[in-house]
């Protein structure tokens, strides 16, 4: 039989990697490139052969398997060279303690308040809000680590019957949540249809655990509150139900309790500095396409897009060059204004935001470009990042 070392060695990596260190891979790219060390092998080589004598040893957080990942560490340290990425002095408080981690997915109808239930859960503005439906359409990461747990939260589209392609793309966002989730958050605002979302909900078919979360109760009255209340409660994938303002910060503390009292233990997917998964230059196209949602009504936001096509640091300012997509001419003419009022205009404010996000001064320069049917074409919804 033919014998193939770097295929055992292949084989070995696969067969001891925890699924946190899967989805550290797959949402970190810069760890694929990275070359495992002798303590690294050392660890799986034994973790393995182990693992097929004593099975019932090996098991997450068991003894056998925090002894031999502090060997190694005593070794990386030891020999004073660069660790490897799940070896490095970052991570050396997670390597022998097992936390609460995993993937908290956010659901519900749009306008529900997910975005912005994902800012006051991270503390700091990710996704971009508006008091306009459809505002988020990519799915969008934040990282929260303490010494106790690491939660992954995802705010996705809201969820709606596609009608064009760039719909289409959103939902895929969506079912890409439904995938990977360890926690389910189904958020529902107090005073919204019931029926309503619980056909969305039932038809989610999420078969990890799920929150009902009760959003703007600020602005339910009692009667509304307890209604909602007793309907959730008697639905079959109502796990638990909490109800919350997000706008408020009301009852958020004990919406992390609840959380954290669901999830899995196991190893971080992130470091520990890391906020999100996304780059600068994403969050930079948002912040000005919020100020078209803010600025314009109608089709217009809808049918628009932003592309930043320049990302530049210069001696003593960032310099960004950003297109923003439309359909038509007649759009390009209200989005330039008379006199060029209205581009100024989202430039001046997006530039405020942008500025404070990235800590230093901006010069941003805009464009507007028309694309028919942008919407409806694969290329440009690939070169738009959707």
């Amino acid at each position: 039989m033919a014998f193939s070392f770097a295929g055992m060695i292949h084989s070995l990596s696969f067969a001891t990697r925890s699924r946190a260190a899967v989805a550290r891979r797959a949402h970190n790219p810069k760890v694929l490139g990275s070359i495992p060390s002798f303590a690294t092998l050392s660890f799986r080589f034994g973790s393995f052969f182990y693992s097929r004598a004593r099975p019932e040893k090996w098991a997450p957080g068991s003894s056998a398997l925090v002894i031999v990942r502090c060997v190694a560490l005593v070794y990386v340290r030891g020999t004073g060279r660069q660790a490897h990425p799940w070896e490095t002095r970052s991570r050396e408080r997670y390597i022998c303690n097992i936390m609460k981690v995993g993937f908290v997915n956010i659901f519900g109808k749009p306008n529900a308040g997910k975005s912005t239930l994902l800012n006051a859960l991270m503390g700091e503005k990710l996704a971009i809000v508006s008091s306009k439906v459809q505002t988020t359409r990519h799915r969008i990461k934040g990282i929260v680590t303490t010494d106790d747990y690491q939660i992954i939260f995802s705010d996705t589209p809201g969820i709606i019957e596609p009608k064009y392609k760039l719909h289409e793309k959103m939902m895929q966002a969506v079912k890409g949540s439904l995938e990977d989730a360890d926690v389910g958050i189904l958020l529902v605002a107090g005073n919204d249809n019931l029926t309503e979302n619980d056909a969305i909900f039932s038809a989610l078919r999420l078969k990890v655990p799920c929150i009902v979360v009760l959003n703007k109760t600020d602005k339910c009255k009692p009667e509304q509150l307890a209604a909602a209340t007793a309907f959730f409660e008697s639905r079959p994938y109502c796990a638990k139900l909490v109800p919350i303002s997000a706008l408020k910060h009301i009852h958020l503390d004990t919406l992390l309790s609840t959380i954290t009292g669901l999830l899995p233990e196991g190893e971080p997917f992130f470091a520990e500095d890391e906020m999100t998964d996304l780059s600068e230059r994403f969050f930079v196209g948002e912040m000005i396409r919020e100020k078209i949602f803010d600025l314009f009504e109608d089709e217009i936001p809808y049918q628009t897009t932003v592309l930043v096509h320049e990302f530049k640091q210069k001696s003593t300012l960032l310099k960004i060059g950003a297109n923003i997509i439309v359909q038509r001419d007649t759009q390009k003419a209200i989005v330039i204004g008379e006199g060029g009022k209205m581009i100024r205009k989202i430039g001046s404010e997006a530039r405020k935001e942008i500025e404070k996000f990235v800590g230093q001064k901006i010069f941003l320069e805009l464009f507007v470009k028309v694309r028919p049917k942008w919407r409806e074409n694969d290329t440009y919804l690939k070169e738009y990042g959707y």
